[in-house]
Formats: structure tokens, C-alpha cells, sequence
């Protein structure tokens, strides 16, 4: 892989915090804002750097003992849906109407986002976010933004918040109504994102971080073959990872709020 691009970013918190995905560890995750405008192809950059987006903010990771979050993407054109997969599309695009447009904040979606959260330990349970606090996440963006949300009968079921570059899709973040558990919605809205990719002639999807030891965010290494970003490059993963027994033992972590910071 080429030397890495540098950007000249403004940080406006670099503080040590609690690992969001691991427990009793410490994270060091600095916000940064970029100094300029952020093209397509910078995207594309940033994302191949393992950088990620929150809100106006650009971050990776730097903890200071631990390299358990490792940058994962996917070849659009290569991944091999598995049966599994197959099944899941065919059952679902017979019944769920998937559209593309701008992020939206509204009721429905806000109630949607704390209702998923809630149901899968993400958050303090006596938070639940509003409206401000859904903008400053997701449509207050310093990249490409876009939503794609799916609809089940007239119903709201799943939200996908993705950033694009020239060649590349970024998942953001997905949420989705649990009550519908059958229709493995959270995998189901990576399939349509590796569609969208093939039918917009995009190379990458980037999935954020892949954590061994981490029951959130294992599930990542199962789309086959991916890439992981490993001492600055690249490589290739052809087999699903092992579980780990961290993983199988260890609690789900309380997800923050939101990033803090200050400016």
C-alpha cells in the first residue's frame, strides 16, 4: 500500500475514556475536524486511512495498550453471498421497500434509534436521545451523507446512515426495529449496501471495526472475503473468524451517547 496521506485536521478532544466495545479497557478516540472541505475522493482517502465519521468529527483509533479495533472493509464486486445470504434477500426484497434519499430527522426514526438501542444494551438506559442529539450524529456531516431506510407494509423497520466517496461506501450506522428479529434486518441492510455498491460502480464498503472479542462487532468477518487494515495494510481474510472465548463470555459493553467533546 502507498505511504499513507496525512491531513491537517483541527483536534478538538483527545481525552481517554472507556472502551465503548470492550470492558475495563481504555480508549483513546481524538474527534478532529477537517480544515477543509472534504472532497469525494479525500473520502475515499480517509476511509482507506481507517478513519471513520461522527457527526462533523472525523476519528480512528489510538488506545494507548490495546489494538483490538481493526479498520474492515469489503470488495463490492468480490463478496460471495452465502446461502444464508441468498435466502435473506429473496425473502425480504419480496416484502420490504428499501429508499434512498437524505438523512431525516423525525419521530418515527428517533423512536425507532432508542427503541433498537434499548433492546440490545447500546445505551444508558435512563437516556434516550432526541432530536438535537439524532442531527448532531448523523445529518450534521462533514462528508457525503445519505440515508437508506426500509419499510415494511407502510411501517419504518431499519435505518442505514452511509457516507460516499468517488469509490467508496461507508456504513455508518444501522438501526432497526427488534420485533422483526426473523428477518435479520442487520445483516439483510449490509446486503442491499453491497448491492448499492455494484449498482453504483463503487469498489469499497467499509464496515468500521472489526473486534474479535466483541459480540457487536465480530459479526463483520462472516461477509467473505474481506480486508483489514492491519500495520497500515490491506490484507485479505478468506476464512469466517474463530470465536473467541473472550467473545462468548463477555458481557455486552454500555455504549456512550455520544462522543464528548469541546470546541
Amino acid at each position: 500500500m502507498d505511504t499513507l496521506p496525512k491531513f491537517r485536521d483541527v483536534t478538538v478532544y483527545d481525552e481517554p475514556e472507556d472502551c465503548p466495545y470492550l470492558a475495563e479497557r481504555t480508549a483513546r478516540l481524538p474527534l478532529q475536524v477537517p480544515s477543509q472541505r472534504v472532497t469525494p475522493a479525500q473520502i475515499d482517502e480517509r476511509l482507506a486511512c481507517g478513519q471513520r465519521r461522527t457527526g462533523e468529527f472525523v476519528y480512528e483509533v489510538h488506545c494507548p495498550q490495546c489494538r483490538a479495533c481493526i479498520p474492515i472493509r469489503l470488495r463490492a464486486s468480490r463478496v460471495r453471498f452465502s446461502r444464508t445470504h441468498q435466502r435473506t434477500l429473496r425473502r425480504n426484497d419480496k416484502k420490504i421497500q428499501a429508499t434512498v434519499g437524505p438523512v431525516t430527522v423525525d419521530p418515527r426514526r428517533i423512536a425507532l434509534f432508542n427503541q433498537h438501542r434499548a433492546s440490545r444494551g447500546l445505551g444508558k438506559a435512563d437516556h434516550r436521545i432526541d432530536s438535537e442529539e439524532y442531527a448532531w450524529a448523523f445529518q450534521r456531516s462533514c462528508f457525503d451523507t445519505f440515508e437508506i431506510s426500509y419499510w415494511l407494509d407502510g411501517q419504518l423497520v431499519c435505518v442505514s446512515i452511509c457516507d460516499r466517496g468517488d469509490i467508496s461506501l461507508s456504513a455508518v450506522y444501522t438501526y432497526y426495529d427488534s420485533t422483526w428479529a426473523k428477518l435479520s434486518l442487520g445483516t439483510y441492510s449490509i446486503l442491499k449496501q453491497i448491492e448499492f455498491c455494484r449498482q453504483t460502480g463503487r469498489e469499497f464498503l467499509y464496515l468500521g471495526y472489526f473486534i474479535a472479542a466483541s459480540r457487536h462487532m465480530s459479526y463483520k468477518g462472516l461477509f467473505l472475503p474481506n480486508e483489514r487494515l492491519i500495520n497500515d495494510q490491506w490484507e485479505e481474510f478468506l476464512e469466517p473468524p474463530a470465536l473467541t472465548p473472550e467473545a462468548a463470555k463477555t458481557p455486552l459493553v454500555q455504549i456512550p451517547d455520544r462522543p464528548k467533546r469541546s470546541m
